[in-house]
């Protein structure tokens, strides 16, 4: 299994999402501290659930990051984070609209 599906479960069982998106972004990366052939090193998760409302950013930042020590211990160098509950709105759908 790979690292990204790995995440992608565990944020799932964890957190019953409405929306998960888990993207492997360490080919942007590439020849920076951390990176490794093979990728799998950076990762960026948009993630949206009912379990993180009334949770202020950092304890939902604390949530994700505690679920993920292994992956963290073990070979991810970077987890960008973009953490919302249900009831907050999408800031990329506003980016999209703007346009």
């Amino acid at each position: 299994m790979t690292v990204r599906q790995t995440i992608a479960d565990k944020l799932t069982a964890a957190f019953s999402p409405s929306f998960l998106n888990v993207i492997d972004e360490s080919e942007k990366h590439r020849g920076h501290g951390g990176w490794r052939e093979g990728g799998e090193t950076h990762f960026r998760v948009q993630i949206a659930a009912a379990a993180f409302e009334g949770m202020n950013r950092v304890a939902r930042h604390r949530a994700i990051n505690e679920l993920l020590v292994d992956e963290l211990a073990g070979g991810v160098h970077a987890l960008a984070l973009e953490i919302r509950a249900d009831s907050e709105p999408d800031p990329r759908a506003a980016r999209v609209a703007d346009v």
